[in-house]
């Protein structure tokens, strides 16, 4: 078995994958014809989207995210936390957390994307943060 992707649910996939190549560097792998579905490159598990219209078509009952109560977050590594946090915010992205550096050791900072998702920017673990 192997994990490939996660789909988050959001109102505006063309918006979405704009923001998050904006926001946090990404390629988008492609978006659908019908602006329904987008894939965005994330190494070998890939992050994509789907519209909530597209979702209740398919008989589901999908929710908007809350920002303000989070039920997952996605996490991005880079050994450049701080500039990541100041290109999201640049980008559109809400401030959550600054970065700040964790016992453990890891540097970890949150914000919210375009559409209240929480964003977990971190330093790789072990990276001598």
């Amino acid at each position: 078995m192997q994990f490939g992707y996660t789909i988050l649910y959001v109102e505006d996939v063309p918006g979405t994958v704009a923001f998050y190549e904006a926001a946090f560097g990404l390629s988008r792998r492609f978006v659908h014809e019908a602006g329904d579905f987008g894939e965005m490159e994330t190494g070998a598990t890939a992050l994509a989207f789907s519209s909530l219209q597209l979702m209740a078509q398919l008989g589901k009952n999908p929710q908007r995210a809350v920002a303000g109560a989070p039920q997952c977050e996605i996490a991005f590594t880079t050994t450049e936390v701080t500039a990541a946090v100041d290109r999201a915010i640049q980008a559109g992205a809400t401030l959550v957390q600054a970065a700040e550096s964790m016992p453990w050791g890891q540097t970890v900072a949150y914000v919210h994307d375009c559409n209240g998702f929480l964003v977990e920017l971190c330093a790789p673990m072990g990276a001598g943060n």
